[in-house]
C-alpha cells in the first residue's frame, strides 16, 4: 500500500540495501496472509531463467553465500529444482539474505537485507569443484549488486574469462551501484574485461549523471559505455539497455541498434519484479547457443514477457520457445 511505501520511504522501481529503519518491514510482510516466498537474488534469477530457456541439464551453475538455516536450504533447493548446479558457500554464523518485494500499482520496490550473501569470499572460488566450473565456463555473469560483496571474486572471474577466451558479463543493477563512488570504481575497474554490459534506462542515466556526461539520452549513453577501453583491444563491448515496454537499446563499438520487446496489455502484467533478470537469462541462453545479438534480444524479450505475467521471477514448466 501507499502507506507502507511512505512509512519506509520506498520508491517504485527502485532497489535499495536495508538500513536499520527498514528492518520491521520484513516482520510486517511475514505476518500478511498472502505473503509469497520466491527464491531470488538477481543473478540466481537470471541463471534459473537461462537454464529454463535451455531445457538441457547441466548447462548452468551458480555460486553465492547462504546461511545454515531454513531460507538457505530453500534457496539451495530452488536452484536444484531449476536444474542449476548450486555451489554455495555456507556461513554458519549469519542468516541467509532476504529481499522484501513490495508492489504498488504493478511497480516493484526492492529492499534487501544481504545477510550471509554479503559474506561471500574469493577463497571459495579455489574450492576444487567451484574452481573446475570457473575454469570450464564459457560465460560468467555477475550482477552489479555483487560489487558490494566481493570485488576480488569479480576480478578472478573476469580475468579467468580473459585467459580462456570466455565472455564476462556484468549488470549495472541499480542506481546506487553507479552513484556510490567506491562501487562505481569497482565497476569501472572491471569494465575493460566486460564483454556484455546490461542495465536499464534508469541505471544508464544514473551512470551518465554520476560521471558528468550531462545527458539523459539512452542511445548516447549506451554508445559511450560501449566505447570505454577494453583490456583486449581486438574485442568490442556489447552494451544492452532495456527500457521496460520501450525497445531495447544495443550499442556495439559505438554503433546503436534497437530491438522491440513483446507488447503486453495492462491486464496481462502481474509483476515487473524480475523482468530485467529474466531478460538477461533469455539473452544468455541464446548466447550459449551461439546466436547473434538480435536473436539474443528476442530470447530475452520472450523470457521477460513470460516472467512479468507471473508473481516474482517464476515461469511455467517449459518455455514456448525454440532457438
Amino acid at each position: 500500500t501507499q502507506a507502507v511505501f511512505d512509512k519506509y520511504g520506498l520508491q517504485p522501481g527502485n532497489a535499495i540495501l536495508a538500513e536499520e529503519k527498514h528492518m520491521p518491514l520484513y516482520g510486517e510482510m511475514v505476518a500478511k496472509p498472502d505473503v509469497k516466498y520466491i527464491a531470488g537474488g538477481a543473478t540466481q534469477n537470471s541463471i534459473r531463467v537461462a537454464q529454463w530457456m535451455l531445457q538441457e541439464p547441466g548447462m548452468t551453475a551458480y555460486t553465492g553465500c547462504i546461511g545454515d538455516d531454513d531460507y538457505g536450504k530453500k534457496l539451495s533447493a530452488a536452484a536444484a529444482d531449476a536444474g542449476v548446479l548450486g555451489l554455495f558457500m555456507v556461513d554458519k554464523s549469519t542468516a541467509t539474505g532476504k529481499c522484501a518485494v513490495t508492489i504498488l500499482d504493478k511497480e516493484r520496490s526492492l529492499t534487501t537485507d544481504l545477510g550471509a550473501a554479503n559474506n561471500y569470499k574469493a577463497t571459495h572460488l579455489a574450492v576444487p569443484e567451484v574452481k573446475k566450473v570457473l575454469e570450464g565456463a564459457k560465460i560468467i555473469y555477475s550482477a552489479g549488486f555483487f560489487i558490494t560483496v566481493s570485488p576480488d571474486s569479480m576480478k578472478i572471474a573476469s580475468e579467468q574469462m580473459q585467459k580462456t577466451g570466455g565472455k564476462y558479463c556484468m549488470n549495472l543493477s541499480a542506481p546506487f551501484i553507479v552513484q556510490v563512488p567506491p562501487f562505481r570504481a569497482v565497476l569501472e575497474d572491471r569494465m575493460p574485461y566486460c564483454d556484455y554490459l546490461f542495465g536499464n534506462e534508469t541505471e544508464a542515466q544514473a551512470y551518465a549523471e554520476a560521471v558528468g556526461w550531462e545527458t539523459t539520452d539512452v542511445p548516447f549513453i549506451a554508445t559511450r559505455l560501449s566505447l570505454m577501453a577494453m583490456a583486449n583491444p581486438d574485442k568490442k563491448r556489447i552494451v544492452v539497455i532495456t527500457q521496460g515496454a520501450d525497445p531495447t537499446v544495443v550499442a556495439i563499438g559505438g554503433h546503436v541498434t534497437t530491438y522491440p520487446v513483446l507488447k503486453l496489455s495492462k491486464e496481462q502484467l502481474v509483476d515487473t519484479n524480475g523482468a530485467g533478470d529474466a531478460f538477461v537469462g533469455g539473452f544468455l541462453a541464446a548466447l550459449v547457443k551461439g546466436k547473434d545479438v538480435a536473436a539474443c534480444c528476442k530470447a530475452g524479450a520472450y523470457a521477460a514477457s513470460v516472467v512479468i505475467q507471473q508473481s516474482g521471477c517464476t515461469y511455467p514448466p517449459k518455455p514456448d520457445y525454440t532457438f
